[in-house]
């Protein structure tokens, strides 16, 4: 018989993230003009609809890599795998606790449908793919940034540092993969978990640091499953700004405003929806565009409802399978590991 294992009760940081991203988002819309907003996102209409079919392409894509992912003869049903992905961001976007609650909704929500070890080590190694795909977006953005517009100071060395870091991070990595240190059990608090669950942990990395090496033949598609999600992030945003300024900005434009986006989601997946700071930090490129701060707070704000719409839509999902946040949280046979893991691959992240 497992220990019970103590409720995790919404802390306190949690929800002062919350009201400090409120404040600064109320403020934010009185600072830019909420008739200006609010006339863009009426201009949008119902092209919402396309914005929202949209994510759940990208949702798809990055299913569609988990599924690549799976060692065989084991496999992963697309649906599933899509269902619970829509699950997990719901979770992770509604909470401050982001990908350690997201990430073991997945697990949960394809529990009886496909074997755990397998279905986790193949989502670590999407995530790891994922990251990676990230760090290049931003320092692709940065470099655009860089040579479109005159920048200030402060912002001009940021995304130096931000390019050079990006470049550091593929040098770690490519020594990671060469010489396969146990990196993801060191990174883990000592004494916290038992030797076998430590030997699980160390099978998984094994298993993730050789994918490259073992599954060559799929690493093309997946490279190309994870720039079609960024792909489709910047035709969102190309979309979106289309409508709310009524002619069609150049591709670039688009890019580096999905650049920033997905900084400001990696910088503050801890705020729920990314309240405030995403306005902030849109608000603040579209200026340096050249744009104005309304159309990069509204594309903000109708990135939000694309988010609440596929959030409903994963809680309706949750509800249906009979999961809440506690269960997964509760379940030491899917917490523990997912979330450990979860917590080092941030780890590295960082």
């Amino acid at each position: 018989m497992a220990e019970p294992r103590r409720k995790r009760p919404i802390s306190a940081w949690g929800v002062l993230t919350a009201l400090a991203g409120t404040v600064l988002f109320a403020w934010f819309v009185h600072k830019v003009g909420a008739r200006e907003i609010f006339a863009g996102f009426q201009r949008i209409g119902w092209g919402l609809a396309w914005i929202v079919l949209l994510g759940g392409a990208r949702f798809a894509v990055r299913a569609a890599a988990w599924v690549l992912c799976i060692e065989p003869p084991h496999k992963l049903d697309p649906i599933t795998a899509f269902t619970a992905v829509v699950c997990g961001d719901a979770l992770g976007n509604v909470t401050p606790l982001g990908p350690l609650v997201g990430e073991p909704t997945k697990i949960a929500y394809v529990r009886g449908r496909a074997p755990i070890a397998p279905a986790l080590t193949a989502l670590a190694i999407e995530n790891v793919l994922y990251t990676l795909s990230v760090a290049a977006m931003i320092a692709a953005g940065a470099v655009a940034l860089l040579f479109s517009v005159p920048l200030p100071v402060q912002l001009r060395e940021f995304s130096e540092v931000a390019i050079a870091v990006v470049v550091a991070t593929f040098v770690v990595a490519a020594w990671v993969l060469w010489r396969r240190p146990s990196v993801i059990t060191t990174l883990l608090p000592a004494g916290r978990l038992s030797a076998a669950r430590v030997e699980k942990l160390r099978a998984i990395e094994e298993q993730v640091l050789t994918f490259a090496s073992r599954r060559r033949q799929r690493l093309p598609a997946l490279v190309v499953l994870e720039l079609g999600f960024h792909a489709l992030g910047v035709l969102e945003k190309h979309i979106t700004l289309w409508m709310i300024l009524g002619a069609a900005q150049p591709l670039l434009t688009s890019f580096i405003v999905e650049t920033a986006d997905r900084l400001i989601t990696v910088a503050f997946k801890f705020v729920p929806f990314q309240v405030g700071v995403g306005e902030a930090g849109t608000g603040l490129v579209t200026a340096l565009l050249g744009l104005g701060q309304a159309p990069g707070v509204t594309v903000s704000i109708v990135r939000k409802a694309r988010m609440g719409i596929w959030s409903l839509v994963g809680s309706a999902m949750l509800v249906h399978r009979g999961l809440s946040p506690r269960q997964v949280l509760a379940d030491p046979a899917l917490s523990q590991d997912s979330t450990n893991h979860q917590s080092a691959i941030n780890n590295q992240q960082s």
